[in-house]
């Protein structure tokens, strides 16, 4: 959902604009605009995925400020996990400092004070979460705050907040929409309490979000033709058995899991401009099938038709 477009907003209006954009989209807060009326500019989306939501914001120069009078008020309890996809982010909150940039992750509790600002705009992704969905207390979650870079999990965590927050208009019309939320939550769970330092919590998170980790890590590595159960057990710690119980108890099927993810990926190729171009085994090996025979018969037998009748269907 488009929240705002400044470019259809007179100029003298567009610092208000922005103010309840932010505010609709977010919580109670000060906004404070750094750039003059004329050079101002902003777009900004929400695009719910079931309980969690996205929020980008491309913006010129602003900042947020979010006072303890402001977080009094009643609002929704929800932490905000984010990043910069261009520019530079300064951020303060429970005594942590951070220049947000590149590859850092940046965790906010809005149940708290903070302050955000761009000096030079740029364009910010987040991913909205609700207290209440992550489950966890509100000192785990500020313990994390200031620590999230030490944590093992958070590149994994960034990389896929860059493909949930790129695609994030497509995929909230799949029906799967709600599922995804579920799962990237999951995620940031898993990814606060490492980071948090409780061992209690964080073996806890982990057992209960290794299936959805195991589900990610074979979404990232699809294109690997080496991608293998045992490469799989090995990147998670855990044994060839667990991993095979972990399904199973799930009542899923690893191998299935990823042929399954490799034939989604070559269906949404194949139909793709450079897809149309390319021979139906390079788009095999593209999408990790090493026996083009072996991927063309996986593929009729999943979606009813051929690779080729998909890749060029006939003229109705």
């Amino acid at each position: 959902m488009l929240l705002l477009d400044t470019r259809t907003v007179p100029r003298a209006d567009r610092a208000e604009a922005f103010r309840a954009a932010m505010q609709e989209a977010s919580l109670p807060c000060r906004v404070e605009q750094r750039t003059p009326p004329e050079r101002m500019h902003a777009r900004m989306h929400l695009v719910p995925l079931g309980r969690a939501a996205v929020f980008t914001t491309d913006a010129s120069a602003f900042g947020l400020v979010r006072t303890p009078r402001h977080v009094q008020q009643d609002g929704p309890a929800v932490i905000a996990i984010a990043y910069q996809a261009a520019g530079c982010g300064e951020y303060a909150q429970l005594g942590h400092e951070q220049l947000v940039q590149g590859r850092d992750l940046m965790l906010v509790d809005l149940t708290a004070p903070y302050a955000f600002g761009c000096a030079v705009g740029g364009g910010s992704r987040s991913l909205m979460v609700p207290h209440e969905q992550l489950a966890l207390p509100v000192d785990v979650v500020r313990r994390a705050v200031p620590r999230l870079r030490a944590s093992p999990l958070h590149d994994l965590v960034r990389q896929h907040l860059e493909e949930v927050c790129g695609r994030a208009e497509q995929l909230a019309g799949d029906p799967g929409a709600a599922s995804l939320g579920t799962a990237t939550a999951e995620l940031v769970r898993a990814l606060i309490v490492s980071a948090a330092g409780g061992v209690r919590d964080r073996e806890a998170v982990r057992e209960e979000t290794l299936l959805t980790r195991v589900r990610t890590y074979v979404g990232q590595h699809l294109t690997n033709p080496a991608l293998t159960p045992a490469t799989i057990a090995a990147a998670h710690n855990v044994s060839l058995r667990q991993l095979y119980r972990l399904f199973s108890d799930a009542g899923l099927s690893l191998e299935q899991e990823v042929i399954g993810q490799r034939l989604e990926l070559a269906r949404a190729q194949l139909v793709s401009p450079a897809g149309r171009r390319r021979s139906i085994a390079a788009t095999a090996r593209a999408c990790g099938f090493t026996d083009a025979s072996h991927f063309a018969r996986r593929f009729r037998q999943a979606f009813g038709v051929s690779p080729q009748e998909w890749q060029r269907p006939i003229a109705g």
